[in-house]
């Protein structure tokens, strides 16, 4: 993607979105895709899909930008859900039947929690190949987004007390 193209999807101006790439870059986060010139240089993601370690961050400026990111993540996700459910109808049923959107509130252990993490990441191993070989690909298939959220709710919830009893 362009920084022209970035700004059209996000809606800001394309100096902002050129000197953002910019940085990302910087930080190994993007690098040039090949082709074009100027702020019409294409730049493409060094990952496929993000995740941040859970360990604790020592350096308060360092938690505060990591927790600044994932907000905006969540943000982006909420924006992507919303666009789902608002234009879900206008789908062909078979993906209207096959899209996922629930919770389940389990009670487990952070060993537990760790364990379900690893479980999920192996059951969707198998389509990872597709990311980088298009040959791999159903004819039908379509981007799937697949969000990952487990953690624990806060100890005085109600489920919690009601679990104790």
């Amino acid at each position: 993607m362009t920084a022209t193209q970035a700004a059209e999807a996000i809606g800001e101006s394309v100096a902002s979105c050129s000197f953002h790439l910019r940085q990302l870059a910087k930080y190994g986060l993007v690098e040039e895709a090949g082709g074009g010139r100027g702020r019409e240089k294409p730049w493409q993601a060094t990952a496929m899909f993000t995740s941040w370690e859970a360990g604790i961050i020592e350096d308060p400026a360092a938690a505060a930008a990591t927790e600044a990111l994932q907000l905006a993540i969540a943000e982006r996700y909420f924006e992507l859900t919303t666009r789902w459910v608002q234009e879900r109808s206008q789908e062909p049923v078979e993906w209207q039947q096959a899209a996922q959107f629930g919770d389940t509130l389990l009670h487990l252990t952070a060993a537990e929690l760790g364990e379900l993490g690893g479980q999920i990441q192996d059951l969707m191993r198998p389509y990872l190949e597709r990311l980088d070989d298009a040959s791999k690909r159903p004819q039908d298939s379509r981007p799937v987004t697949v969000l990952q959220l487990a953690f624990p709710t806060r100890a005085g919830s109600r489920n919690n007390q009601e679990s104790a009893s």
